[in-house]
């Protein structure tokens, strides 16, 4: 049995496509080189990660039409509709560019204005145009800050800290 924290979720089957198999998968945005590139999958059972060999891929506007060895039929796939598709994180992490961070990395990292903290991450999500870090502050109340270069100046993974530019309104 393999451990949880060993894989990283890259999207979801949504369903089945046509009558030989294969299935519509949900992903993020601009991540098809990524997905392109996947010889192996995994999709949890229970408490284990079962592999699936990946024979094709393809991309429609809305979704990802995947192709796995040895499901050939919609009832082939239908088992595993709904259900999150992972990759070793070893594997994600090839695919990182310099600037890009796993999403479990940065879910409670400390965010720093100057000398400052300011808060905490506690999520990450996209609006199509960016990511989103969602950002706690001293109260409840959680501020979404877009993680482009000139809001997010630098995030330090080892000190666990997000170096921001609180510009006028970001926080407040």
């Amino acid at each position: 049995m393999k451990k949880s924290s060993e894989f990283i979720s890259i999207g979801k089957i949504l369903n089945f496509h046509g009558v030989q198999g294969e299935a519509k998968l949900g992903y993020s945005k601009n991540r098809e080189e990524f997905l392109s590139k996947l010889k192996e999958v995994f999709v949890q059972n229970n408490n284990d990660f079962v592999p699936l060999e990946v024979v094709r891929i393809r991309f429609t506007p809305k979704c990802g039409i995947i192709k796995f060895k040895g499901i050939d039929s919609i009832n082939d796939i239908l088992e595993y509709k709904n259900k999150l598709v992972y990759v070793k994180e070893s594997i994600a992490r090839e695919y990182l560019d310099k600037d890009e961070f796993l999403i479990d990395e940065l879910i409670g990292m400390d965010v720093y204005d100057g000398e400052k903290r300011v808060g905490s991450v506690v999520g990450v999500s996209n609006n199509g145009a960016s990511d989103l870090l969602s950002v706690k502050t001293g109260g409840e109340e959680v501020h979404l800050v877009p993680f482009v270069k000139a809001i997010v100046l630098s995030v330090n993974i080892k000190a666990r800290k997000v170096q921001i530019n609180n510009i006028e309104g970001l926080l407040s």
